[in-house]
Protein backbone atom coordinates (compact mmCIF):
# COMPACT_ATOMS: atom_id res chain seq x y z
CA UNK A 1 0.00 0.00 0.00
CA UNK A 2 1.15 3.38 -1.35
CA UNK A 3 2.07 6.01 1.83
CA UNK A 4 0.08 8.97 1.64
CA UNK A 5 1.23 11.82 0.53
CA UNK A 6 2.31 14.89 3.26
CA UNK A 7 0.52 18.25 3.30
CA UNK A 8 2.19 21.23 2.10
CA UNK A 9 2.66 23.69 5.01
CA UNK A 10 0.21 25.82 3.26
CA UNK A 11 -2.32 23.06 3.44
CA UNK A 12 -1.62 22.24 7.18
CA UNK A 13 -2.54 25.33 8.06
CA UNK A 14 -5.91 25.74 5.50
CA UNK A 15 -7.05 22.55 6.91
CA UNK A 16 -6.61 23.73 10.59
CA UNK A 17 -8.19 26.82 9.93
CA UNK A 18 -11.17 24.48 9.39
CA UNK A 19 -10.32 22.26 12.60
CA UNK A 20 -10.29 25.34 14.93
CA UNK A 21 -9.99 23.17 18.53
CA UNK A 22 -6.56 21.38 17.25
CA UNK A 23 -3.24 23.04 17.54
CA UNK A 24 -0.28 21.62 15.54
CA UNK A 25 2.95 20.30 17.50
CA UNK A 26 5.38 19.22 15.16
CA UNK A 27 4.26 16.38 12.60
CA UNK A 28 1.53 15.81 15.06
CA UNK A 29 -2.60 17.49 15.06
CA UNK A 30 -3.63 17.66 18.99
CA UNK A 31 -6.94 17.70 20.51
CA UNK A 32 -8.10 17.40 23.90
CA UNK A 33 -12.22 16.98 24.49
CA UNK A 34 -13.31 17.40 27.90
CA UNK A 35 -16.61 15.45 28.56
CA UNK A 36 -18.82 15.62 31.26
CA UNK A 37 -18.38 12.48 32.87
CA UNK A 38 -15.50 9.77 32.97
CA UNK A 39 -18.02 7.39 31.26
CA UNK A 40 -19.32 9.79 28.53
CA UNK A 41 -15.42 10.31 27.51
CA UNK A 42 -15.22 6.30 27.65
CA UNK A 43 -18.20 6.86 25.14
CA UNK A 44 -16.40 9.19 22.97
CA UNK A 45 -13.31 6.75 22.48
CA UNK A 46 -15.89 4.19 21.71
CA UNK A 47 -17.03 5.88 19.00
CA UNK A 48 -13.86 6.97 17.95
CA UNK A 49 -11.94 3.62 17.63
CA UNK A 50 -15.06 2.70 15.53
CA UNK A 51 -14.48 5.83 12.87
CA UNK A 52 -10.58 4.63 13.43
CA UNK A 53 -11.30 1.39 12.22
CA UNK A 54 -13.74 2.30 9.55
CA UNK A 55 -11.19 4.40 8.23
CA UNK A 56 -7.65 2.05 8.83
CA UNK A 57 -6.55 5.77 10.37
CA UNK A 58 -5.70 5.49 14.36
CA UNK A 59 -4.98 8.05 16.68
CA UNK A 60 -2.82 8.23 19.57
CA UNK A 61 -5.79 8.51 22.41
CA UNK A 62 -5.22 9.30 26.36
CA UNK A 63 -7.81 9.65 28.60
CA UNK A 64 -7.54 11.56 31.74
CA UNK A 65 -10.50 11.44 33.82
CA UNK A 66 -12.84 13.20 32.14
CA UNK A 67 -10.49 14.70 28.93
CA UNK A 68 -9.77 12.56 25.97
CA UNK A 69 -6.81 13.84 24.02
CA UNK A 70 -6.80 12.76 20.52
CA UNK A 71 -3.41 12.63 18.86
CA UNK A 72 -3.18 12.48 14.75
CA UNK A 73 -0.19 11.29 12.41
CA UNK A 74 0.17 9.82 9.74
CA UNK A 75 3.00 7.33 10.77
CA UNK A 76 3.94 5.50 7.60
CA UNK A 77 4.12 8.93 5.84
CA UNK A 78 6.10 10.17 8.61
CA UNK A 79 4.21 13.82 8.89
CA UNK A 80 0.42 15.39 8.15
CA UNK A 81 -1.20 13.96 5.58
CA UNK A 82 -5.18 14.50 4.24
CA UNK A 83 -5.84 11.76 6.29
CA UNK A 84 -5.28 13.19 9.59
CA UNK A 85 -7.16 16.00 8.59
CA UNK A 86 -10.41 13.67 7.56
CA UNK A 87 -9.98 12.05 11.12
CA UNK A 88 -9.51 14.82 13.31
CA UNK A 89 -13.11 16.40 10.97
CA UNK A 90 -14.43 12.86 12.40
CA UNK A 91 -13.92 13.13 15.85
CA UNK A 92 -15.05 17.08 15.77
CA UNK A 93 -18.30 15.19 14.74
CA UNK A 94 -18.93 12.68 17.31
CA UNK A 95 -17.44 15.61 20.11
CA UNK A 96 -20.19 17.79 18.61
CA UNK A 97 -23.52 14.44 18.91
CA UNK A 98 -22.99 14.29 22.17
Amino acid sequence: MPYATLLTEPEIDEGLGQLPDWERQGEWIVRTIRRPTFRAAIELVDRAADAAEEANHHPDIAIAWRNVTFRLTTKASKGLTEKDLAMAATIDRLAGAE
